[in-house]
């Protein structure tokens, strides 16, 4: 018999039943089984819409809702990470689970990688998927007032540029042309960042020198400038959704004060922000339980900002 790995069952469990300090019960852990063997019928997935051709790449994402649903629903658009050089969303699949279960829609995002076309063309992306959710939003059944973006580590990135996304970047040029949603302001609800980079330039040289993003901006002309306009700090100001990161105070891919930086520029401009420290978190390598505290403050955080989301799990069956 296969069974599933420590980190799953804690995963699952958490999802359903967030943290509260106590042991889960037997009862609880049931019903986690309960639910990871009834979802599959509860959605249907949308796979492979194509929101964009750029370079000869078809831009792509999938959509998830809930099965027999007619009405507008929170929806989470999730971006992968992999340091703008790798990943896709199929691999991504498993950080979907704890929107699943609270039926929301889940939008799914690829986007060209480092090695298909430079900066800016992930951001660009990124903001085009947004284009698209808002026109498709009817046959989909999503709230546009009730958009959350999340992703990790670059997606975490992608996640910020597209929730400070400013008109007068020109990250949209490239969006295809629609005559009915061209003009419409693009905005989210909420970000949730996981320890996503924040200012691109940082990592160019010096003490936090990356070859991630050394590679992703390439040997293009300005380099300073076109790092500066994929930088949420470019972009901080008041009136932006409300945003929440998770950072490990030992990550040694992202650093952490990238994280302490924005949310003292959010919170100086005004903007309803939280950072979550995982104290001797490293790159996404949290404990469980560390990992189940997160999301409980990500849901409280969410319920807070966001107007008429429910963050409560579904029961099983409903």
């Amino acid at each position: 018999m296969k069974v599933q790995p420590v980190w799953m069952r804690a995963l699952l469990i958490g999802i359903l039943f967030p943290l509260t300090g106590s042991t889960f019960s037997l009862a609880q852990a049931e019903s986690a089984n309960d639910w990871t063997a009834t979802v599959g019928s509860h959605y249907i997935v949308h796979l492979d819409q194509m929101y964009g051709f750029q370079n000869n790449i078809a831009l792509k994402l999938d959509v998830w809702e809930p099965k027999d649903n007619q009405k507008p629903l929170p929806t989470v658009i999730y971006i992968h990470g992999g340091g703008w050089f790798f990943g896709d969303r199929v691999g991504a699949f498993p950080q979907l689970l704890p929107y699943f279960a609270r039926r929301w829609n889940v939008v799914n995002v690829e986007y060209r990688m480092s090695g298909q076309s430079l900066a800016p063309a992930a951001v660009e992306d990124s903001v085009c998927a947004l284009r698209w959710v808002y026109r498709n939003a009817k046959q989909f059944h999503i709230d546009l007032d009730r958009i959350i973006v999340t992703g990790h580590s670059a997606g975490g990135h992608l996640s910020l540029m597209v929730g400070l996304f400013d008109p007068s970047s020109g990250l949209d040029n490239e969006c295809p042309a629609d005559p009915e949603w061209g003009d419409v302001p693009l905005k989210v609800a909420a970000v949730v960042n996981w320890y996503g980079i924040s200012d691109v330039h940082d990592l160019l040289a010096g003490k936090d020198r990356k070859n991630y993003a050394i590679s992703w901006l390439g040997n293009q002309e300005n380099i300073a400038a076109i790092a500066k306009k994929v930088s949420p700090l470019t972009y901080v100001r008041p009136g932006l959704p409300a945003i929440i990161t998770i950072h490990g105070d030992s990550d040694d891919v992202v650093p952490y004060p990238q994280a302490v930086r924005l949310h003292e520029s959010l919170a100086q401009a005004g903007v309803k922000n939280q950072l979550i420290t995982i104290p001797g978190g490293k790159h996404g390598f949290f404990t469980d339980k560390d990992t189940l505290a997160a999301y409980d403050k990500v849901w409280k955080f969410l319920e807070a900002n966001v107007p008429g989301l429910n963050v409560g799990i579904t029961p099983v069956g409903k």
